[in-house]
């Protein structure tokens, strides 16, 4: 798991796939951490994004780098509702600070369950995890 976060990490704009109704939203995300040993994402509870990750978890995400690798993980996602959880994300990514605080009412944090994630190159073999 470690090797994924730094992977989106050194990426820094992921896409993240959710499904509405028989149609596929992506849209590009930023944020992301490690926290309890499990890989968190955040979004606002008042965005379709949450509305549809709720409605059904399993999501997707790619990112690539510089360097011509690039990153597939796919999972199920859970929201986590403790403030200690939107705590470590603030404190990963103190830009979504202008954004979100604690308590405001919006602010979720989900952490992915069931993942599964590749890093692929042309010239290396894919790498696989799950966690």
């Amino acid at each position: 798991m470690k090797e994924v976060l730094e992977f989106l990490q050194k990426a820094g704009t992921f896409y993240l796939a959710t499904v509405d109704g028989d149609q596929p939203r992506v849209r590009p995300f930023g944020a992301v951490c490690e926290f309890e040993g499990k890989l968190y994402i955040t979004t606002a509870n008042t965005k379709d994004v949450y509305k549809q990750m709720v409605k059904n978890p399993k999501i997707e995400i790619s990112a690539m780098t510089d360097d011509g690798k690039w990153i597939r993980l796919a999972g199920e996602v859970v929201t986590d509702d403790r403030d200690d959880a939107r705590v470590a994300m603030l404190e990963a990514n103190p830009n979504l600070k202008n954004m979100y605080s604690i308590g405001d009412g919006k602010f979720e944090v989900l952490y992915f369950k069931n993942a599964t994630a590749t890093i692929c190159s042309f010239t290396d073999a894919p790498v696989t995890c799950t966690f």
